[in-house]
């Protein structure tokens, strides 16, 4: 297939994700860089430049432009686009406004020419799956959104956090921009493809930052057919949460990860499968493959952006509590959560005079408040509340050692390429409540709590960051792989979980089966992690550290725990020695890692590999598979390690004693061996 001639225009923001999208599909020869353009030079990137795209496109020969320009852009950027030959993936949202979507409209069929719309959720399998794992009809849909933003985040651009700039509808709020995909999925869902769709609408707009948009939200939409979808989002949450769609059915409940590509039925997690809009817009062009985001598809969700668009102001929210660098209002993730259960908006649950308060799941329907924002058309009439029985709390994978939760495990949807996703556990914490886990931190932003990760996988990057390359050192190369999850089940203690191991070309190079148990111990508590990676190329997996091309004590890749940078105190030691030069690259069976505060002791139960440590550096252990020669994996490889996890710190004598108690792990694979194929 000719590889399909792509301009870019908006590169200085989330456009750098599209060049590099662009230039991953080049690598498959499916698509060609031809330009980019932008108001503010462009870094060379070896095409034209210009501030003209309709110029652009004629002068490059381009077939197809991806837009991602503020939002008050996009009408006349994709119209001019469209007349000037080219196909348009359209950053979402499409645009401000039903009639600015309605031009839009009429230059697709003006010119026949297809006009995508970047949201990106709709491109995921998971979609059209949740109603069928939900096993009957959905009658009503509640959509729960918590993140964080810094103060930054409103100065990022003159547009950023406003409804208009200079005159011109900008409505960069947090309805329409960041939690623009949990409003797009949830009309998906329900079929509110038109404009027409939408019956009725109420709104509650809040904000908490100084700013002219709303950072907290409720939207309550009635459809043509009846359906309810109650919306509530904050961008001032004390942490950030994965957001999810809440499908009530007659009798049961699922929730579906729009971010993640994860259906919940249950407890049982089920992963799909997200195919890349500008992929599917390139098969379009050359194969005549259905279009997942036609701009027809997303009408209601400009109707309703439309609405928000023609409200009053935001209401100011007091109550928040100022941080060096954000704005948090406490509880709002607790409301965002009964709201999309109830099918409430933020005002009928007492907001915001119940910020800070503990919320749980009330008996009985509460009656609903007065509307603080009095925004509902007079023409919509409300929608009835409906309660469900689902737990009012954020849905989590939580571990819990006895009655006491100790552990997260995270997969999160916000992650960049470069980051090697994965689902890792953070926070963990003792028995006391003291966190033993780091994520992200600024030495090495690609290290997640408690995960396995390798470095090279086949040349696939699966640890993150940098790849090292004999003769230059470690590049930020375009190779990084992700761990893609297919099923995630409660047992007893924890989780057992199917994993896929994704290069950047899609290909599944491994598949892998993964248990987590945590449970006590005297005094203390263990994780017990095995994970098996069953090789899906054909051909021998190889394992490589960086250690194996050059990099000298540079083993890591397997199991690997980062543990919190300011510890005090820090020691490592095993059975035989002590400190971090002594233990790094050894081969006992445990290895404790220690500080004033807390301890964790490294039991390998099955397999025995070399000790990766830092203490001096960052603080992190884990069993290097390939210490300094590639490994070799015919067909699978099996490994299971115990983590006890322990307040202060232990004696050696205490470490040996723990060690010893530690069982091995059960036989999960009765057709042979654990191990067997592996040396």
């Amino acid at each position: 297939m000719k590889p399909v001639r792509v301009v870019v225009a908006g590169i200085h923001g989330h456009g750098r994700n599209h060049v590099e999208n662009v230039r991953r599909l080049a690598a498959t020869g499916r698509a060609e860089l031809a330009g980019v353009c932008d108001t503010r030079p462009a870094p060379d990137l070896g095409v034209p430049w210009s501030a003209d795209l309709s110029s652009l496109i004629t002068e490059t020969g381009a077939e197809a432009a991806v837009i991602a320009t503020p939002i008050h852009t996009h009408a006349p950027l994709a119209v001019a686009a469209l007349r000037a030959g080219a196909h348009v993936l359209l950053e979402k949202p499409p645009t401000p406004s039903v009639r600015e979507f309605e031009q839009i409209t009429a230059a697709v069929a003006e010119t026949g020419l297809a006009c995508q719309v970047g949201f990106q959720s709709l491109g995921s399998a998971a979609v059209p799956a949740a109603a069928g794992l939900l096993g009957e009809p959905i009658r009503a849909i509640g959509v729960a959104g918590a993140w964080t933003r810094p103060f930054s985040y409103y100065t990022r651009a003159p547009w950023a956090g406003r409804r208009r700039l200079d005159g011109v509808d900008v409505m960069d709020g947090a309805l329409t921009n960041p939690f623009a995909h949990a409003v797009a999925t949830a009309l998906a869902v329900a079929g509110a493809d038109a404009v027409s769709s939408v019956e009725g609408i109420e709104l509650e707009l809040y904000r908490a930052n100084a700013i002219s948009s709303d950072d907290t939200s409720s939207a309550r939409l009635r459809l043509a057919d009846g359906t309810v979808i109650a919306i509530t989002v904050s961008l001032c949450a004390e942490r950030r949460t994965e957001p999810y769609l809440h499908l009530h059915g007659d009798t049961r409940s699922a929730l579906l990860f729009y971010t993640l590509d994860e259906v919940e039925v249950d407890g049982v997690r089920t992963g799909f499968d997200r195919s890349d809009l500008l992929a599917n817009l390139l098969a379009h062009i050359r194969e005549g493959e259905e279009l997942l985001v036609p701009l027809e598809r997303t009408g209601g969700f400009t109707r309703l952006l439309d609405e928000i668009r023609r409200a009053p102001d935001p209401l100011r929210v007091e109550g928040s509590r100022t941080e060096p660098s954000r704005l948090v209002l406490p509880g709002v993730e607790a409301l965002a959560v009964r709201a999309a259960a109830e099918l409430r908006t933020l005002s009928e649950l007492g907001f915001p005079g119940v910020l800070g308060a503990r919320t749980t799941a009330p008996a009985t329907p509460a009656e609903p408040a007065e509307p603080a924002v009095p925004t509902r058309p007079a023409s919509a009439e409300p929608a009835t509340p409906a309660v469900s029985a689902t737990p009012v709390t954020w849905p989590e994978s939580l571990l819990r050692a006895g009655s006491r939760e100790v552990a997260t495990y995270v997969r999160r949807g916000d992650l960049r390429p470069t980051d090697a996703p994965r689902p890792h556990l953070h926070p963990v914490r003792t028995l006391g409540g003291t966190l033993v886990t780091e994520t992200q931190p600024a030495d090495h932003v690609h290290h997640f709590g408690a995960s396995v990760a390798i470095s090279d996988v086949n040349g696939v990057n699966f640890w993150g960051g940098s790849t090292y390359v004999p003769g230059t050192g470690p590049v930020v190369l375009p190779n990084h792989g992700r761990q893609r999850r297919r099923l995630l089940r409660p047992v007893d203690g924890g989780f057992a979980e199917r994993l896929d191991w994704v290069g950047p070309d899609g290909t599944v190079l491994a598949a892998e089966e993964r248990t987590l148990v945590a449970r006590t111990v005297p005094g203390a508590w263990a994780l017990d992690v095995a994970f098996t990676l069953h090789n899906r190329t054909g051909e021998p997996l190889s394992i490589q550290s960086s250690a194996c091309k050059g990099r000298a004590g540079a083993g890591y890749g397997g199991f690997f725990w980062r543990a919190p940078k300011d510890s005090p105190g820090l020691d490592a030691f095993t059975a035989d020695a002590s400190g971090e030069r002594a233990v790094h690259g050894s081969l006992s069976p445990w290895l404790a890692l220690t500080c004033d505060d807390w301890s964790l002791l490294f039991v390998q139960t099955l397999g025995l590999d070399p000790w990766f440590v830092r203490v001096a550096e960052y603080p992190g252990v884990g069993p290097a598979l390939a210490w300094e020669e590639p490994l070799g994996v015919p067909d699978r490889l099996d490994r299971a390690i115990t983590v006890v996890v322990a307040d202060g710190r232990l004696t050696a004598e205490r470490a040996h004693d723990l060690a010893g108690a530690v069982p091995p792990p059960a036989p999960r694979d009765p057709q042979g061996p654990r191990g067997s194929s592996v040396a």
